[in-house]
């Protein structure tokens, strides 16, 4: 049912967002040289790699050099990728992923084969379920890229900061999911790109709470 539910949502939703894929392609393509999608190695279910898809927000062969992480402030973003990364616009060709059935709309966004190497025994069970387009930890990061434009070393603090805490929502995801789970997932993250919202539902703001309460404590 949720294969079903996959294909059927990404379809509809590329036939409906075609005008605004031309646009944005046009305006990648006019913006800084290279191609229209950005097309990293991912890490998918089973330790499976593949080809995620999105729009180009930085110039060409950018992804890694030494950073894998990005803040607002980064060279290597070009004049429209700072609006797509903002918006979350870039992420929309994931929807090719989840058509051809590299990725799910709702599961464990996918990682870098770098921190997937860093996984412990309990944490590589998250590799049980495909990526997703969007996941509590997702609704919980939203504003991630404000964490990165801050810090002097981008990928220490996504370390130390976010992937903690990104792992622990992915796990809680893992015991925890339903096609009801992932319909008030996708819910929440259509009302968290609309209204920029801080708010979470219930249960998973005491998770994130939790969490934070421990790293203030051992600091």
């Amino acid at each position: 049912m949720k294969r079903l539910l996959d294909i059927v949502i990404s379809f509809l939703s590329l036939v409906i967002l075609f005008p605004l894929f031309v646009v944005i392609a046009v305006l990648v393509m006019l913006t800084s040289p290279g191609g229209i999608f950005f097309k990293g190695i991912r890490v998918g279910q089973y330790g499976k790699p593949f080809k995620i898809y999105k729009f180009r927000s930085m110039v060409k062969d950018a992804e890694g050099n030494g950073k894998w992480n990005v803040g607002n402030n980064d060279e290597r973003i070009t004049p429209i990728g700072r609006f797509l990364r903002i918006t979350k616009i870039d992420e929309l060709p994931q929807l090719i992923n989840v058509l051809k059935g590299d990725m799910s709309l709702v599961g464990p966004r996918p990682e870098l084969q770098i921190y997937v190497d860093m996984y412990t025994e309990e944490e590589k069970k998250i590799l049980d379920l495909k990526p997703g387009i969007t996941d509590w930890a997702s609704l919980a990061n939203f504003d991630q890229y404000r964490i990165f434009t801050r810090a002097k070393d981008p990928d220490e603090a996504y370390l130390k900061y976010i992937r903690p805490l990104k792992l622990k929502l992915q796990l809680y995801y893992r015991y925890n999911n339903s096609m009801l789970i992932d319909l008030k997932i996708i819910l929440w993250t259509i009302y968290k790109v609309i209204f920029r919202s801080k708010r979470l539902p219930k249960e998973i703001e005491a998770i994130v709470a939790e969490y934070r309460e421990k790293v203030e404590v051992s600091e």
